[in-house]
């Protein structure tokens, strides 16, 4: 499983929960390339912004002192909950080539269901409109998504919503999250 090498703050707990016994300042990240959540410990004296992207590879790290564990949605904080689709925005806006080519090489999940087509505001017509447009001409970025594709809304949009269905474990597909790990039940 490939690790995340840089993550954005969602959360900065200074002072950590009041629940745990020793307290030690912790963070609540997301990855950039997998949209991992995860909680990591603060080296003593580092300081977080929300937003502020850091390095959480293998190599030494700046501000993150260790990985804690991986989380899930309802792990988050209320703070890193709100904060999360702004960040999701910035990150889907820095690597718009990435989603711009997902647009442009998109395929069908089964005879029935394209992988465009699960997300929220892509039906037939649009999902017809998409193909016969990148069939002329790959797409180059979103506003030329939106260029040429009419009444589609905001295509950088529709990525932020269809993480943050799947980051909430709504999804059956998973386009763009690693998926949440089995839990025996």
């Amino acid at each position: 499983m490939e690790m995340e090498e840089h993550a954005y703050v969602l959360d900065f707990m200074p002072n950590g929960r009041s629940s745990e016994r020793v307290p030690e300042p912790i963070a609540q990240l997301i990855g950039e390339n997998h949209f991992t959540l995860l909680e990591v410990t603060v080296k003593p004296g580092a300081q977080m912004s929300l937003g502020q992207r850091v390095y959480a590879g293998r190599e030494v790290r700046q501000e993150v002192d260790r990985i804690r564990k991986r989380i899930e949605y309802p792990d988050l904080s209320a703070a890193a909950r709100s904060e999360l689709p702004r960040v999701l925005s910035s990150i889907v806006k820095a690597r718009e080539a990435h989603f711009v080519n997902f647009f442009n090489k998109a395929g069908p999940l089964s005879i029935r269901l394209h992988q465009l087509e699960i997300m929220h505001g892509i039906g037939k017509k649009h999902l017809s409109q998409i193909l016969d447009a990148r069939d002329s001409k790959q797409f180059e970025n979103f506003a030329d998504i939106r260029a040429r594709v009419s009444l589609l809304p905001d295509p950088a949009a529709l990525v932020v919503a269809r993480i943050m269905e799947e980051l909430e474990g709504k999804s059956v597909h998973y386009l763009f999250v690693r998926p949440p790990s089995k839990r025996e039940e």
